[in-house]
């Protein structure tokens, strides 16, 4: 549990063949990928909600983060000693998840001191807080973390200011040994996990660390060769990278042109003018119209100028919500 004392940052490129694609149909001097910031941060021990190990600093590294990535042993080595002396991934995911449910249960109680005060003053608000807090607190007495929850918009807002780890989404990465790859996902401790994560909605990725650590330090050709001796399609670290994109609801769209080719992340529903201001605010303020195409229809049609002929390059306005995929470029006046 004590290997990571400090997080470590990885940025990871999100895979995606589109910006290869019109890498190549523009032959651009820079390619950039969207990317996902990942933070290994400290193992957890029972106890870490009351400070055990490196408890409270770990829970602050967490609570900074978007989503949660829980990995969870499926393996048996002799070699590699595990905390409680035993390999039981479910038994594993409830010690990390009762801890993160009891730094919640601190947090609302400590919520509910505040809002009791400011309530006394007959604030509104603060009486609609306190009676979600109270619905929340009997959730997680119930050992059960708030994502299992559903809220209102008007819930979430009030939520605002209180800072839950149990609310944050989750993927569970069952880490498997090289022997168990070729029927991993089959595996009965992975089978497992797939099965506790239902009952929260929850994504499982399978991956083996340790062929994903040989698979970093080898070039290209070398990757490939590795991969199909173990008759793997896509590396784990891709599969990671595109499960968290999705579960944080994010797309990317795209501009290109022969200087650079760039994906750019934004959330599921973003409209022109914000997707816009990612490129600068500038972008945003003075946004007039922006021009989009379909990358399907680029790469179908080959360039900007034969899509245009064919009617496919369409002007939007200011309530357009963004795609996935769409191939863009803006005009705005400053």
């Amino acid at each position: 549990p004590f290997c990571t004392i400090e997080p470590n940052i990885g940025i990871v490129n999100v895979p995606d063949e589109r910006i290869d694609k019109l890498s190549k149909l523009y032959d651009t001097d820079k390619t950039t990928y969207a990317t996902v910031e990942f933070v290994d941060i400290a193992g957890l021990v029972k106890g870490a909600s009351q400070g055990e190990g490196l408890g409270n600093k770990f829970l602050s590294h967490i609570r900074e983060t978007d989503a949660i990535i829980h990995i969870v042993r499926c393996f048996e080595n002799e070699q590699i000693v595990h905390v409680s002396g035993k390999i039981d991934p479910i038994s594993d995911i409830e010690t990390i998840s009762l801890e993160l449910i009891l730094a919640d249960m601190e947090t609302v109680n400590k919520a509910l001191q505040r809002y009791e005060k400011i309530a006394k003053s007959g604030d509104k608000k603060a009486k609609e807080t306190i009676e979600l807090l109270n619905k929340i607190l009997k959730h997680l007495e119930d050992s059960k973390p708030v994502r299992t929850m559903s809220f209102e918009d008007e819930e979430k807002e009030l939520l605002k200011d209180v800072y839950l780890l149990t609310i944050k989404p989750i993927i569970y990465v069952a880490n498997v040994s090289e022997s168990q790859i070729p029927n991993m996902e089959n595996d009965e401790l992975v089978l497992k996990v797939k099965e506790y994560a239902k009952s929260e909605n929850a994504q499982v990725v399978t991956l083996c660390a340790k062929l994903e650590e040989d698979l970093s330090e080898l070039d290209d050709e070398d990757r490939i060769a590795l991969m199909e001796e173990y008759n793997i399609k896509e590396s784990g670290l891709d599969k990671l990278v595109k499960a968290s994109y999705t579960l944080l609801g994010l797309i990317s769209y795209i501009t290109a042109g022969k200087q650079e080719v760039r994906a750019w992340t934004i959330k599921n529903g973003t409209k022109a003018p914000q997707a816009a201001g990612k490129i600068h605010s500038d972008f945003e303020r003075g946004f007039i119209k922006a021009e989009v195409i379909s990358y399907d229809d680029l790469i179908k049609y080959g360039s900007t100028t034969a899509a245009k002929e064919k009617g496919l390059v369409r002007l939007e306005g200011k309530d357009y919500i963004v795609k996935d995929g769409d191939v863009i470029l803006f005009r705005f006046n400053v």
